[in-house]
């Protein structure tokens, strides 16, 4: 594994769990930590080893936000936080989902491993929209969030304008959006903004819990088409996405794994799905 100075990274039974890592901050954002999360996520979409990812926070934050240090050196300056706003690993061209969205956190959506948040505490700003990008987010009762923006002299940015009201609905995305009101994880859940709010003490075990069953009672090759339908399905036609799903199943037909889903089923026993 590579070596970190931002985030702590452990591989696991088939679980990479990574871990913001600047707890004196609140995991406070930086281009570093955004570099190395980046590079993580994407070696992690390569690994087979890997078959599901789950971003957390060291200490009581998930992510306060972008580090105010880091900003109040790019006020005023143009070019600086042009820069910073586009700053990301140097890669290739962007290919399959990744030329459908463009941008800080394209690819996220493009990695075809299933990612969770697992918010365990404070999550603002870019850490939210970070946030909202993973497939699935699980949060503390008690945790904090906030937009943050409005209140900064900033902008709904990162494509978060775009995939807020996808989630929670156009009125309350600009509640949370003019506003940058701060509510909670049990808030957080009502709005659909994640999948479940627990007590702080059950979140991991709740999120481990979860990865398992996706690490080995599901297969990795239909999770990442899965994925790949679903994110491509907000820019097509239901026909366009139907003859997609209709290619895509008769390809699986012809995979491993629907052989061994099958095989498993029938033989009443714990499928070793293979992924391809």
């Amino acid at each position: 594994m590579a070596a970190y100075t931002q985030i702590l990274e452990d591989l696991n039974d088939g679980i990479l769990t990574l871990t913001l890592n600047r707890p004196d901050r609140l995991n406070a954002w930086t281009p570093v930590m955004q570099a190395e999360l980046e590079t993580a996520i994407r070696a992690a979409g390569d690994n087979a080893d890997v078959r599901c990812i789950i971003v957390t926070g060291a200490g009581r934050g998930f992510c306060a936000g972008a580090d105010m240090n880091h900003l109040q050196d790019i006020q005023g300056d143009t070019d600086a936080g042009a820069k910073s706003a586009t700053a990301r690993v140097e890669r290739s061209a962007p290919e399959g989902l990744e030329k459908i969205y463009d941008g800080r956190f394209g690819y996220l959506y493009a990695c075809p491993k299933p990612i969770i948040a697992a918010i365990n505490g404070p999550c603002a700003g870019i850490g939210l929209i970070f946030a909202l990008f993973a497939d699935m987010r699980f949060a503390a009762e008690d945790a904090k969030f906030t937009t943050a923006f409005a209140q900064r002299g900033l902008i709904a940015e990162h494509g978060i304008g775009w995939l807020l009201p996808r989630l929670v609905g156009e009125a309350n995305a600009l509640d949370l959006l003019f506003t940058a009101r701060v509510f909670k994880g049990d808030e957080a859940a009502d709005l659909g903004l994640v999948n479940k709010a627990l007590p702080s003490n059950e979140l991991m075990p709740h999120v481990m819990e979860l990865a398992g069953h996706l690490s080995k009672m599901v297969s990795p090759r239909s999770v990442a088409v899965m994925k790949r339908q679903v994110r491509a399905s907000y820019f097509q036609s239901y026909s366009e996405s139907l003859a997609e799903a209709d290619t895509a199943m008769a390809d699986s037909f012809t995979t491993f794994d629907f052989k061994e889903g099958v095989a498993s089923f029938v033989e009443r026993r714990e499928p070793a799905f293979q992924g391809k």
